[in-house]
């Protein structure tokens, strides 16, 4: 029987919902202030040899949310990552400098300070593990920009570049400025941190455009670590520098990082990881988990591949993406 499709009509808010939900964050009852007076604009600027410069580019533009009363500004990573130069924009209008407190791999979220005082109230955090499917959800980001959305799907989210988030939160329809985006609550505490822009959001191969966001619960143990050394405090995952694409359960080689891992060890576009130390790869989130189960970085990898001249085996030495990075040594 086939699966029927998500209707992506039904998904779609109204303005009634948005002015409800609205209503509702700005009921005292509920929050003493409005959480939306807390998201700002994030602008950094990443120099041209940094290892994420030619992906990401060098100068990078989203939104971030005030957590606390110093002024701490949560953000997706990538935004900062590699950077040298980092402001915040104010609600209010005008930029301050900032300076970049961490950034986790792991989770995808980022941290900055700014360097003078701002006067902008921080959200409060909610319950990310405790949101459903089919709840209805305001996102916003920088300058104004608030939609409402309907929670499409809550489900493990594999990236390409050896990234791999559990119970990640899926939305429709999408929020253009997702990156760094505010996910939140009717009751007006934050539910996430906007990472992505997807098309099937609702259900893999089943076409439905929306966004992704990391779930608040997923900060919430590494949040003081993250603060006071730059990273979580785990030790950090083997890391191999490949980039992949998930084609019917088969994984194909899409790029090498260059002067990475698996660079080193000779592997190359188009190879097809067949297995890990001998048990077959079944998809990206697979393969991730198996890799991870070996060790901490540094450990070997003994890697089935599939190359123009047949099967290989190839051993990986493992990296620290941490080290690869041109990161900013204050964090």
């Amino acid at each position: 029987m086939t699966k029927p499709r998500p209707n992506p009509s039904r998904m779609r808010p109204t303005i009634a919902l948005l002015a409800s939900l609205l209503a509702l964050l700005a009921t005292p009852t509920v929050a003493q202030i409005n959480p939306l007076e807390a998201i700002v604009g994030v602008h950094a600027t990443i120099p041209a040899d940094a290892r994420t410069a030619e992906v990401l580019g060098t100068e990078r533009e989203g939104s971030g949310v005030v957590i606390d009363e110093a002024g701490l500004v949560l953000t997706i990573g990538y935004l900062i990552m590699e950077s040298n130069e980092a402001a915040i924009e104010l609600p209010a209008g005008g930029k301050v400098p900032a300076e970049v407190v961490a950034y986790d791999y792991d989770s995808g979220f980022g941290l900055l300070r700014p360097l003078s005082p701002i006067d902008v109230a921080p959200i409060q955090f909610g319950s990310s593990d405790e949101l459903e499917e089919r709840s209805q959800v305001l996102v916003a980001s920088s300058g104004d920009s608030a939609t409402p959305a309907y929670v499409v799907s809550r489900r493990d989210f594999a990236g390409y570049w050896e990234y791999l988030l559990p119970n990640a939160i899926f939305t429709a329809p999408p929020h253009t400025g997702f990156g760094g985006a505010a996910l939140i609550g009717p009751d007006g505490r934050l539910l996430g941190i906007g990472s992505l822009i997807v098309g099937d959001a609702a259900a893999v191969d089943h076409p439905l455009p929306g966004n992704m966001f990391v779930p608040i619960d997923a900060l919430k143990p590494i949040l003081e670590d993250l603060i006071a050394n730059g990273r979580a405090a785990t030790p950090p995952r083997p890391w191999l520098g490949l980039y992949t694409e998930e084609v019917r359960g088969r994984l194909f080689v899409n790029r090498v990082a260059p002067d990475g891992p698996a660079a080193t060890a000779g592997l190359a576009i188009n190879d097809v990881i067949v297995a890990v130390e001998g048990a077959t790869v079944r998809g990206q989130a697979d393969f991730y988990r198996k890799i991870w189960a070996l060790g901490e970085s540094g450990v070997s990898v003994p890697l089935t591949v599939m190359t123009d001249d047949g099967l290989a085996e190839i051993t990986v030495t493992s990296g620290d993406r941490y080290d690869y990075l041109k990161l900013n040594p204050t964090y």
